[in-house]
């Protein structure tokens, strides 16, 4: 194989594994190909992304998806095979078995039990190994299983949608439309790759929000619903309380929330987990967040509001921030955006890059990333 059928095959493979996002929690959504034959003779023999729930692994169902013809095959894989025991046996072990005489792979895991040593035990198995075959690329597809594993709570992704006079909505109104449909739909698909998504109360109380994906076809793949919950006041009527038969909703509270309140949404249906206070009376963000990455979460959407905004920016939380710019004015009774201008917020902090500068429909997307 060329360096550029590796990079066509890996390219593949990566846009197998997006298919996972958002529903392999714990596990990273991994995408597998085997390839038999080079050039113009290379033919699919099998593929698979990571199994709902995270089991079984992609190359594992890519593998029983060959069968024998797995045997001589290249393996191409978006993050190196894992190489030990957990709840099945690792991956290397069936990828030696099956005979597969090359595995191509994008990106070392950082997970301490693999880190290398998965590709030590194909190398050592007389298995041929190349790393770092659209690197980069796997790197942003893995950044919620590499965000929990090395700073041990999700990645988060902030969304805010902000109107031409810098509002996020109008006092009394509840929910109002901000952004058009091209916003809406491309909302809906980070919720559908994301493992969960987050507000706070009061975001709760004002809009009463579903929290769901609602993409045609896309309905099965709603995100976990996340409250931060200080004194557990999520009502009982909320649409994410009333339907968590449905679609999961945890409620972080306070260990001071009342009990009776506790009790009676844990009947509801709600799962309930407790972080302390900040020193401003506040649920303590990073512990919340690390309480969601001992859950095995690895994403996060957080699309709560303006207080919710300013605290997860100034405790260096938000991993992305993603402005959404409308030529919508709100006018009387708006609410802000923030206390600053909002791109000030984060375009005056060094540790953020903008990434991204585009429209979608008649509105605009700026996209910054937290680099330090």
């Amino acid at each position: 194989m060329s360096i550029d059928d590796d990079k066509r095959w890996m390219a593949a493979a990566l846009r197998l594994a997006r298919r996972g996002s958002g529903q392999t929690w714990p596990n990273p959504a991994v995408g597998a190909i085997l390839v038999q034959g080079s050039g113009s003779d290379a033919r699919v023999v099998g593929r698979a992304v990571t199994a709902p729930g995270g089991r079984p692994h992609a190359e594992t169902r890519a593998l029983q998806q060959a069968g024998d013809a797995a045997r001589g095959a290249t393996c191409y894989v978006t993050l190196e095979p894992c190489s030990h025991y957990a709840k099945t046996p690792p991956c290397v072990n069936a990828l030696r078995e099956a005979g597969v005489s090359r595995v191509v792979s994008a990106l070392s895991d950082p997970d301490p039990r693999v880190a290398g040593r998965g590709y030590k035990i194909l190398r050592d198995g007389g298995i041929d190994v190349v790393t770092g075959i659209l690197e980069a690329e796997s790197r942003w597809h893995n950044r919620g299983h590499i965000t929990r594993i090395t700073r041990g709570r999700p990645h988060t992704l902030m969304k805010l949608a902000i109107s031409s006079d810098g509002a996020i909505g109008c006092s009394g109104q509840g929910q109002i439309p901000i952004t058009g449909a091209e916003v809406k739909q491309e909302v809906h698909l980070v919720r559908a790759e994301s493992d969960a998504i987050m507000v706070g109360v009061g975001t709760v109380l004002a809009d009463n929000p579903n929290l769901t994906c609602r993409l045609t076809g896309l309905e099965n793949r709603s995100p976990i619903r996340v409250i931060l919950d200080t004194n557990a006041n999520t009502p009982l009527y909320s649409d994410v309380v009333v339907g968590a038969s449905t679609v999961p909703t945890w409620i972080l509270v306070s260990p001071l929330a009342d009990e009776a309140r506790v009790v009676a949404l844990e009947n509801a249906g709600a799962t309930i987990f407790v972080a302390p206070l900040d020193g401003s009376g506040r649920l303590c963000l990073h512990t919340a967040l690390s309480v969601l990455g001992e859950q095995g979460l690895t994403s996060v959407l957080i699309e709560g509001g303006a207080r919710l905004a300013e605290t997860l920016i100034a405790e260096d939380l938000a991993d992305l921030v993603d402005f959404y710019f409308s030529t919508r004015r709100i006018g009387e009774g708006k609410i802000p955006a923030l206390n600053t201008t909002p791109i000030e917020a984060v375009t005056g902090n060094r540790r953020y890059l903008e990434i991204d500068d585009r429209m979608i429909g008649r509105d605009r997307l700026r996209q910054f990333q937290r680099v330090a």
